[in-house]
């Protein structure tokens, strides 16, 4: 800066009053130094060219001498002892250094505003096996930024980062792995897919861009594995005796490890035992084996087995649990009477497993064949109970007396016994009787007798194998019925304690030959 005019005047006699007077021999020291110092510079040239503009001195040639500027002369005033501020001559070289930090910082903040940077995370992705999986990578700013010291831009590379192995560059896939594909919309999203996915996909992949410093994102793929039976290690269908114990065993495999479960096929409870804490039931127990110990016939049936992981769908397996035990009859009439020319039926109610061969035999060892008069089936009530009927049609007085139903199977053999007798219908006569006729809510007439015989009640009739008996007092031989067109017969129940001892008697002196009847 230059002062000049009356200005100039008075601001140099208020620096000289203020300043202490230097010393001349200094002051001419000085002049010498900077008069070298410039001349040092001008020989190097670029120096002073970058501070030219800066500068507020002015170097003046003329005939070979330099002239210093006003700045640097002494002030022409009153004051002899005139002032020169060194300090302020000194710091402007300082102020283009200065402009100089000042665009290079701009510079920078404008190449940092545009460095490539992710817009989303990369995300983990969970697939099934044999199914595609896809990463997608989002950068942007990616185009117009260039590495330090390359001409290329920046660019988009896949790697496998716990293999360490570079998968693909920019569009370009590097990796022997045709099931490798990259794909660039031509903006700012790459993708990468990884079709028919294997386990051995399972990893840490990045996306990276090659900035300085590098960029990158990281993602895991989960592979995992729906469920499945491992066949050669899982139990069948198993027998046991009745008593026994019972261990079934279920394996699967999966990733996710499967979680395995057992429950019956009907729903019913499982009973586990537990030594001395008794039975445990529930309708779901967890693990691979499943022990059933003094197993019951109840406990007879199929068992599945369930593996499950979270990844769909569950698989199972049934298994089929026999329990073997002998024959068992149980007879629900043991003494059935019906009058002749009428059909009745025989019942036995048999449980045995395995499956047993049930027929039916006179008491005197005759077999009875299925015929138009003899009339046999089975019905199966579960997979051990089955209930063996004989319907005779028209009884003759040939076929009262005993049957056994017999059940035999590889364990054992029991039978059952049943006595048919006859019943004689009475006709009701006026003379005999006296008659009272009383209607009842449901308009059926019920017939009194008279003072030597009682008066039925409706409450005495009993429903047994789809029969209808009428009970007598003891000591009465006489059947009071009603008189049906049909074949259904109401049956009396009367003192047969002399006929059981008969019976009895009779069966233990007759032989057992079996003979055919048709």
């Amino acid at each position: 800066m230059t002062i000049t005019g009356e200005g100039s005047r008075s601001a140099s006699r208020w620096w000289c009053c203020t300043q202490k007077a230097p010393n001349h021999h200094q002051l001419a020291r000085d002049s010498r130094k900077r008069t070298r110092h410039r001349t040092t510079h001008k020989r190097r040239g670029s120096a002073m060219k970058r501070t030219k503009t800066a500068a507020t001195t002015t170097t003046t040639r003329s005939e070979g001498t330099v002239v210093p500027s006003i700045l640097e002369l002494p002030p022409t005033d009153s004051c002899s002892h005139t002032s020169f501020n060194y300090k302020f001559y000194r710091y402007q070289y300082l102020r283009p250094v200065a402009i100089l930090y000042i665009a290079l910082a701009v510079i920078l903040a404008n190449v940092s505003a545009f460095e490539p940077d992710f817009v989303y995370p990369l995300e983990n992705v969970t697939v099934a096996k044999g199914r595609d999986a896809t990463f997608t990578c989002v950068v942007n700013n990616l185009g117009g930024y260039r590495v330090s010291g390359e001409a290329t831009p920046a660019r988009v590379a896949w790697i496998k980062a716990d293999a360490k192995a570079i998968l693909a560059i920019h569009e370009h896939v590097i990796t022997n792995n045709g099931r490798l594909s990259v794909t660039h919309n031509d903006y700012n999203t790459w993708t990468l897919v990884i079709r028919n996915v294997k386990m051995e996909d399972r990893g840490v992949y990045m996306c990276q861009v090659n900035t300085d410093p590098m960029k990158m994102q990281t993602a895991f793929l989960e592979v995992v594995i729906p469920p499945d039976i491992i066949y050669e290690e899982t139990s069948g269908d198993m027998m046991v005796p009745e008593g026994g114990s019972a261990k079934l065993i279920c394996k699967a495999r999966g990733y996710p490890k499967p979680k395995i479960v057992w429950r019956r096929e009907d729903g019913r409870e499982i009973i586990a035992r537990n030594g001395t804490h008794g039975k445990m039931k529930a309708t779901i127990v967890e693990g691979e084996m499943l022990s059933l110990t003094k197993v019951t016939r109840s406990e007879m049936g199929a068992y599945m087995c369930i593996a499950s992981n979270g990844v769909p769908p569950s698989v199972s397996k049934r298994l089929k649990l026999q329990v073997h035990f002998h024959p068992l009859i149980q007879v629900p009439n043991q003494l059935v009477g019906a009058p002749l020319g009428t059909d009745v039926t025989l019942i036995c109610n048999v449980e045995a497993s395995p499956k047993a061969i049930n027929y039916w035999q006179r008491e005197n060892g005759e077999m009875i064949i299925s015929n138009e008069r003899y009339l046999m089936n089975e019905n199966e009530s579960s997979m051990y109970a089955v209930q063996m009927t004989l319907v005779i049609r028209k009884l003759h007085k040939s076929d009262m007396g005993g049957y056994k139903c017999i059940s035999k199977n590889s364990i054992g053999d029991a039978e059952g016994t049943i006595r048919l007798y006859e019943m004689e219908l009475q006709k009701k006569t006026k003379s005999a009787h006296r008659v009272n006729s009383v209607e009842d809510t449901s308009g059926n007439d019920e017939i009194n007798s008279t003072p030597n015989i009682d008066q039925s009640d409706e409450s005495n009739k009993i429903h047994k194998n789809g029969r209808l008996y009428k009970g007598l007092q003891a000591g009465e031989h006489d059947l009071i019925s009603s008189s049906t067109s049909d074949a259904s017969v109401r049956v009396g129940r009367v003192n047969l304690w002399p006929l059981v001892v008969g019976a009895l008697a009779l069966a233990l002196t007759h032989g057992n030959t079996p003979r055919v009847r048709c």
